[in-house]
């Protein structure tokens, strides 16, 4: 085997694209999740309802579940800059048009639209992450690459969002975030390189097939777990706001605030434990993720409205593990688990299924749990996910390669 030092290793190219990657899914992150920010403010203009934010919701992520593997698999076989770039032109469309909506048919054909795009960034995003990361720096760089969907669409989003709410309207704030895109996806076409290609002369290897997808135990265990901890992020990002501002009464500016603690603790949960996990095992990392997020969720729900600063950072806490196991999932275990040259496609099946399971049906079971017995109750069954992803990690497999001799 090919001994990979730090002079054979490409560095520079390394670095510019963990950059270029992380700033567009974090712009990813900001399209996605600006929504439910912004609901408060244009529900009774549209005439919506919690039911219609729980299915505006997850509508995306079933879309974006779907194409995340879908787009993933093609990439594997057409190459990765034919399939990235136009899914971030798309997406950023996508965003900028949600400001033009005169309704709630529009703007589920928007989001669904959206979600195909947006997909493929996240599936071909670990691939392009993992292709060009030394080995010792794979949880590293995946977690940079992933914190930042959290950091812009949970963090900066909600303060810039309600902020500008008190100088202009909600359609000019979607218009606005959908720019920035574009200019990610003019910098990919000039950086994103092919995986390399096997040496001349060299025995071709054969292209695993579908089910050889499902080699590794991990792979279906990461996919049942991750639905769990995508349930208990989705969850809360849709039903947060409605919950500060229709339960607790904060304010559409103090509700901005507390709620970019998921933000902020969900980009440092991203960030630390992958890098973590490369040292203590990703397995270990997932687990205690799994269940710091629990109890800090159940903390927050006994709070009131009396204490911002305390709803702030029991509230950050339960975002940084509950983004933690879903970054070590969706990244380092799916990407270790997968065949030679089949990285993006096992990426992508372990997120569509959580995406579609986890960020599309359990919003949608949360709004009418809230439409029926008040949205209180939803971080019950927030809680009851987490616990369960406890339980189905317990059986992964330790792949991180300091922990089993790989480097």
């Amino acid at each position: 085997m090919h001994d990979i030092t730090a002079k054979s290793w490409d560095t520079s190219y390394e670095w510019k694209i963990i950059l270029v990657l992380s700033l567009t899914f974090g712009l990813v992150g900001l399209d996605r999740f600006i929504l439910p920010v912004l609901f408060p403010a244009f529900m009774d203009e549209l005439g919506l309802t919690y039911q219609d934010l729980g299915n505006l919701v997850g509508i995306l992520a079933v879309f974006w579940g779907i194409s995340a593997f879908a787009m993933g698999f093609l990439s594997d076989r057409v190459g990765r800059r034919k399939v990235l770039i136009p899914a971030v032109i798309v997406f950023s469309l996508m965003s900028t048009f949600s400001g033009m909506v005169g309704g709630l048919v529009s703007l589920l054909l928007i989001r669904a639209v959206m979600g195909l795009a947006e997909g493929p960034v996240a599936s071909i995003g670990v691939a392009v992450a993992v292709e060009a990361s030394h080995p010792k720096r794979r949880g590293m760089n995946n977690g940079i690459f992933q914190c930042m969907i959290s950091l812009f669409g949970n963090a900066i989003g909600p303060i810039i969002a309600t902020q500008m709410l008190l100088v202009t309207d909600w359609r000019t704030v979607f218009l606005l975030v959908g720019l920035p895109g574009l200019l990610m996806a003019a910098a990919m076409f000039f950086l994103v390189r092919e995986p390399a290609l096997p040496p001349a002369g060299s025995t071709p290897v054969a292209r695993p097939g579908f089910a050889d997808l499902f080699g590794h135990r991990n792979v279906p265990l990461a996919m049942l777990t991750l639905v769990c901890a995508m349930g208990g992020v989705f969850v809360m990002g849709a039903m947060m706001p409605n919950y500060l501002t229709d339960y607790l009464h904060l304010s559409l500016q103090d509700m901005g605030v507390v709620v970019s603690a998921i933000g902020f603790g969900g980009c440092i949960g991203q960030f630390a434990m992958p890098t973590i996990s490369d040292f203590i095992g990703r397995k270990l990392a997932t687990l205690l993720s799994y269940l710091l997020a629990a109890v800090f969720t159940y903390l927050f729900t006994q709070v009131g409205a009396d204490s911002l600063s305390t709803l702030f950072w029991l509230l950050f806490f339960a975002a940084l593990f509950n983004f933690s196991a879903l970054a070590i999932l969706a990244g380092p275990v799916a990407a270790e688990a997968a065949p030679i040259g089949m990285v993006a496609s096992v990426a992508g099946l372990v997120i569509g299924a959580g995406e579609v399971f986890g960020g599309g049906v359990a919003p949608i079971i949360a709004g009418r749990i809230a439409g029926s017995s008040g949205i209180e109750h939803v971080f019950t069954f927030t809680i009851a996910s987490l616990i369960v992803g406890f339980v189905v990690a317990l059986f992964l497999k330790e792949t991180a390669p300091r922990k089993t001799g790989a480097v």
